[in-house]
């Protein structure tokens, strides 16, 4: 649950001019009176969040949408998507897919200007704080391009605290600088966030969309981050932007991915299925993989299978992807040891209700051309992907789990925990590294 906050000071509309001294300000009106709980300044990191959260404004504007532009994809937004794409003679998914984002940008493009100003509540930088907030005392600088915005960036400042329990004669606060203005203005910002960012303390860059090494706002944020953050679950592409997340680590950028988090239990039982010493011998035999995932994103079903031949020392050599009529299918071919070849299918199975986070893996089996090898074993989430799994019939002679999902894989309560954790995580780096290999031989 998340830890309730009050309001400092709430949010205040400035000149961008004025940021710094008014959040000094803030603090200097804090002396109090030896009675009141004492408020502490961001101590912690900075961490720029640019939230275009794009597709919310394009179906606002387009009349499908009266919520507010939070990025939350929640049943409203969910609602609006469909009648934007039964309107627009689509196929009816409730998520912004890459042609749904092409015809509602399309549609957009129509409207006169002045229809392009966005009504809509904004709550685009005060909406993301709970899990981050209630544990660390920060400075946050949302970046919020806006359809139709001003050419001039306009700025709000604000700090909250969370409520501590009885007893704690103290808060920790943290400070929000909000920036907003069109997209061509924002980009324009970069060496003015760069300034905004305390000194001698960790920075964080969350970027809420694809990445962009070609921009210079991207380009300005990461020489300036230690760390930039990114979510595979929302990239439209995912086979075309890993290699440009590969291609900032090789140059020295330190890039997390939140939906590797999201990976954790799988990997977890599946190194378990192998801890018993009759079946640890056996798993060089593995050469036979079937991994299932929700239709829509393939990323998380990359990363395990990158993880996976990381792991065991797997060379990727092909890559062929085939759209057939119920799942789409990538066939990925490896190179093992004692060059042995290595079968791998990812399959994306159409659901009902794929929930937020899309993409999320369904079931996996890993067997052997060798009937002898004790290595058969079927990991999955529900009773569809186990049926799924066990129709081949090799099933008895597998060793089944089953998976039961985080409690809570919603980027922001990830993201409380990727600010635990911040250097640099070895093993995604590996497991990203073959996946750029594997989707590069297309």
């Amino acid at each position: 649950m998340a830890t309730p906050l009050v309001a400092l000071q709430k949010p205040k509309d400035i000149s961008i001019q004025e940021i710094e001294a008014e959040l000094s300000q803030i603090w200097l009106n804090q002396g109090g009176d030896n009675l009141s709980p004492v408020a502490t300044r961001a101590t912690t990191f900075s961490m720029v969040i640019y939230e275009p959260e794009e597709f919310q404004q394009l179906l606002a504007v387009l009349g499908f949408y009266d919520g507010p532009i939070d990025g939350v994809h929640g049943d409203k937004t969910k609602q609006a998507v469909l009648q934007a794409q039964k309107s627009y003679k689509l196929v009816m998914t409730g998520r912004v897919d890459t042609e749904t984002l092409q015809r509602l940008r399309e549609e957009a493009n129509k409207l006169p200007e002045q229809r392009l100003e966005v009504s809509n509540f904004n709550q685009r930088g005060f909406s993301v704080s709970d899990a981050i907030a209630s544990q660390n005392p920060c400075r946050i600088i949302t970046l919020c391009p806006e359809l139709g915005g001003t050419e001039n960036v306009t700025a709000q400042v604000s700090a909250y605290c969370p409520i501590q329990k009885s007893g704690m004669s103290g808060m920790v606060c943290c400070e929000y600088i909000t920036l907003r203005g069109s997209k061509e203005a924002i980009h324009r910002t970069g060496e003015l966030v760069a300034k905004l960012m305390i000194p001698d303390l960790p920075r964080f860059v969350w970027w809420k969309a694809t990445p962009n090494p070609e921009q210079t706002l991207f380009q300005v944020l990461a020489q300036n981050a230690h760390c930039v953050i990114m979510d595979s679950s929302y990239f439209s592409a995912p086979e075309q932007e890993f290699p440009k997340m590969q291609n900032l680590i090789d140059a020295e950028t330190y890039v997390a991915d939140l939906n590797w988090h999201r990976l954790s239990i799988w990997q977890e039982l599946t190194a378990a299925a192998y801890d018993p010493p009759e079946r640890r011998d056996s798993l060089s035999e593995v050469d036979r993989i079937t991994i299932d995932y929700e239709k829509g994103n393939a990323a998380q079903a990359l990363l395990f299978l990158g993880w996976l031949a990381s792991r065991l020392d797997w060379q990727p050599v092909s890559y062929e992807e085939k759209d057939q009529q119920d799942y789409d299918l990538k066939h990925v071919r490896f190179k093992g040891m004692n060059d042995r070849i290595v079968e791998a299918e990812l399959a994306a199975i159409p659901v009902g209700d794929p929930g937020e986070i899309i993409g999320d893996l369904i079931g996996v089996q890993l067997s052997s051309s060798n009937s002898k090898a004790n290595c058969a074993t079927i990991l999955c989430s529900e009773t569809t992907g186990c049926m799924r799994m066990e129709s081949g019939g090799s099933a008895q002679f597998s060793r089944t789990e089953q998976v039961t999902a985080m409690p809570d894989q919603k980027a922001e309560y990830l993201m409380g925990q990727q600010l635990q954790r911040w250097g640099r995580d070895v093993l995604f780096e590996e497991s990203l590294s073959v996946v750029a290999e594997i989707v590069q031989l297309r």
